[in-house]
């Protein structure tokens, strides 16, 4: 065990750019596993923040698959900059969009009305009408799962989070790669 350990951070040391890619690809995609496991084997619909959430990593898993081609066959270094900054706002943008999510589930705040909002404002039968027909059964402010009190927007956070240090660490991998290389 200690031999593969030794073995992956030699790896990791030799080619950090690859290493970034590889990670948030196998990352992003265990992530997507989870929640599919969990809508289609565990039955538990996700709610229209959930799938908001979902969109990040449609976008950053084949971009980092695609950087994990470009890094293993000698891409341009600007554009291995740019896909890992482009990854890493993505996951920023994530990590904000989990966390007030998260805060939707504690209460902390109201989420989009669609998902959390009461319906008391019935008005017109023709407004009845209409806000049955985009009634969300999923609320976004209950979380349908938690697992030592935290929710899966609540894990969302850190792996989104974790996945844009990740980028960074990558974008700055191919930064100094370049600067070496001008001297």
């Amino acid at each position: 065990m200690n031999d593969y350990l030794a073995r992956t951070c030699e790896f990791a040391r030799k080619d950090p750019p690859l290493t970034a890619a590889a990670i948030v690809v196998v990352v992003g995609l265990l992530t997507l596993g989870f929640v599919y496991f969990y809508q289609y084997v565990m039955l538990l619909a996700p709610c229209p923040l959930c799938l908001e959430q979902r969109l990040a990593y449609y976008v950053i898993v084949p971009l980092a698959f695609l950087l994990l081609l470009g890094a293993n066959h000698g891409a341009a270094r600007k554009v291995l900059l740019l896909g890992f900054l482009a990854i890493a706002a993505i996951m920023l943008w994530n990590t904000g969009l989990s966390i007030f999510h998260a805060g939707v589930e504690w209460k902390l705040w109201q989420g989009p009305t669609d998902c959390s909002g009461p319906i008391d404002k019935f008005g017109s039968v023709t407004n009845i009408l209409n806000q049955l027909q985009r009634i969300s059964l999923v609320r976004c402010d209950e979380a349908a799962w938690r697992f030592l009190g935290i929710s899966m927007a609540g894990y969302d956070v850190v792996v989104s989070f974790g996945l844009a240090v990740v980028a960074a660490w990558g974008a700055k991998a191919v930064w100094a790669r370049q600067e070496s290389s001008e001297e």
